[in-house]
C-alpha cells in the first residue's frame, strides 16, 4: 500500500472534524483553548490577538483557530486535542476524537500512531530509501551534522522600511529548520555586506563535510535579482545579489558541499501594497515584466530554490502571522516532509501560492527524514 494512504497525520484528523468543532465549541471554550495553547508555544501572542480581535463571531473565533493549529502540524495537533479532553471531555467524545493515541518514539525515530492499526515509522521509509540511486543519500551521522543559514532583515535604517510580522517568520522558521534536524545559524538586520560576509563565514563552517545538506532562508526587502540590506535608502543602495549566494556555496568556493543539496529559500517580495491587512516587502518600482532575471537561477548542480514572486498589485506579509511563502512553507513541512521529498514540497507550496515561482535543478530526490 502507498504510504500515503497509510499515513494519516492527526492535522488531518482535525480537519475531519472542523465543521462540528465550529458548530459545537463554546466561546468559554475558544478563550480557554487560546490560553493553554499560548502557554504551550503552539500560539504566539500575535496569532492568539488576531484570532480574536480579527474575528467578530464565535464561529469565525473557532474556525481561525482550528486551522491555525491545523496547519502547525501533528504535534500541534496532538496538543490541542489533549486540551479539548481534558477541559472539556463532552466536547471530546462529540468530536470523535477518543481513537487518537499519543505519539511513541523508536530510537532515533519518532512514530506517529493514529490508531493500532495506522502508523507511520520514518525508520522504515528511510531505510527503504537507502539503495535508490534516485534519493541522496542521508546517515545517522550527516544528519546529526546538518546546519542551516537564516538572515532575518526585519529593522531597517529608515525605521518605515520595518518588516513588521517578519518576527513571526523568523521564529518559525528557526523552529521548522531545527524540527528538520539542522543546526541554525542565525543573524537579523544585516547590511548588504554583511549578507556577503555571513555567506563566506558559512561557506567555512566545520558541519560541512559531514552534512547531507544545507538549507539557506534569506527574508528582507527585495528588488530584481537582489536582497536589500538594512541600510538600503532612497539615497544609498545597500543590497546582496542573489547570485552571490551560488557563488559561495558552488563547488568552486566550497567544496564541502560537493554532490550535496543546498536548498535556497528566498522571503523578498516584488509589490506593491495590497489586499487586507498585508504589507509589501517590495521597495522598487513596477519596471517592465515582474519576476526574478536570470542571475537568480542557479548555474551549477545541486541546488534548489524557492523564490517569492509577486505581481507589482499584491504583496503577502501579514503583520501578525508573517508572510504567506514562509507560512505555506510551514504547513507543508508539518504535514508532508516525512514522505516528501523536497522538490515535492516545494510544488506543493506553488500550488497554494499562485505568484510563487522555483527553479530546480537537484537531478535526485531528496529527503529530510526529520526525526532521525
Amino acid at each position: 500500500m502507498d504510504l500515503r494512504y497509510s499515513f494519516l497525520i492527526l492535522d488531518g484528523k482535525l480537519q475531519s472534524v472542523r465543521l462540528l468543532f465550529v458548530e459545537k465549541v463554546s466561546k468559554e471554550m475558544i478563550h480557554q483553548l487560546l490560553d493553554s495553547l499560548l502557554e504551550d508555544g503552539v500560539l504566539n501572542d500575535g496569532e492568539k490577538d488576531s484570532i480574536i480581535e480579527e474575528n467578530n463571531t464565535k464561529n469565525n473565533k473557532a474556525r481561525a483557530l482550528i486551522d491555525a493549529v491545523r496547519r502547525k502540524g501533528d504535534e500541534s495537533s496532538r496538543k490541542m486535542i489533549a486540551h479539548i479532553q481534558k477541559k472539556d471531555p463532552t466536547l471530546y467524545s462529540e468530536l470523535g476524537l477518543s481513537d487518537v493515541e499519543p505519539a511513541q518514539t523508536d530510537g532515533f525515530f519518532s512514530r506517529i500512531q493514529v490508531s493500532p492499526t495506522k502508523s507511520f515509522s520514518i525508520e522504515k521509509f528511510w531505510r527503504s530509501k537507502q539503495n535508490d540511486p534516485n534519493v541522496y543519500p542521508v546517515t545517522k551521522t550527516s544528519h546529526r551534522n546538518r546546519v542551516a543559514l537564516l538572515i532575518s532583515n526585519i529593522k531597517f535604517s529608515d525605521a518605515r522600511w520595518n518588516r513588521n510580522g517578519a518576527e513571526v517568520d523568523h521564529r518559525n522558521m528557526e523552529r521548522q529548520l531545527s524540527n528538520l534536524g539542522y543546526e541554525v545559524v542565525t543573524y537579523r538586520n544585516l547590511t548588504g555586506e554583511g549578507m556577503n560576509k555571513a555567506f563566506i563565514r558559512f561557506a567555512k563552517h566545520p558541519k560541512l563535510s559531514e552534512t547531507d545538506s544545507v538549507v539557506v532562508v534569506v527574508m528582507s526587502h527585495g528588488k530584481l535579482g537582489v536582497v536589500l540590506g538594512v541600510n538600503h535608502s532612497d539615497m544609498d543602495c545597500d543590497e546582496f545579489p542573489i547570485n552571490n549566494i551560488y557563488t559561495h556555496l558552488g563547488s568552486e568556493n566550497c567544496s564541502a558541499l560537493l554532490d550535496k543539496p543546498k536548498i535556497i529559500i528566498i522571503q523578498a517580495c516584488r509589490g506593491g501594497e495590497g489586499g487586507s491587512g498585508l504589507v509589501s516587502d517590495d521597495v522598487s518600482q513596477p519596471v517592465g515584466e515582474q519576476g526574478w532575471d536570470e542571475d537568480t537561477i542557479p548555474k551549477e548542480k545541486d541546488f534548489i530554490c524557492l523564490l517569492s514572486f509577486t505581481p507589482d498589485t499584491v504583496s503577502y506579509r501579514h503583520p501578525y502571522q508573517g508572510s504567506l511563502l514562509i507560512q505555506y512553507f510551514d504547513d507543508q513541512c508539518n504535514s508532508s516532509a516525512k514522505q516528501d521529498h523536497v522538490q515535492e514540497l516545494f510544488r506543493k507550496v506553488r500550488q497554494r501560492f499562485q505568484h510563487l515561482t522555483e527553479s530546480s535543478i537537484l537531478p535526485k530526490h531528496f529527503y529530510f527524514f526529520p526525526g532521525l
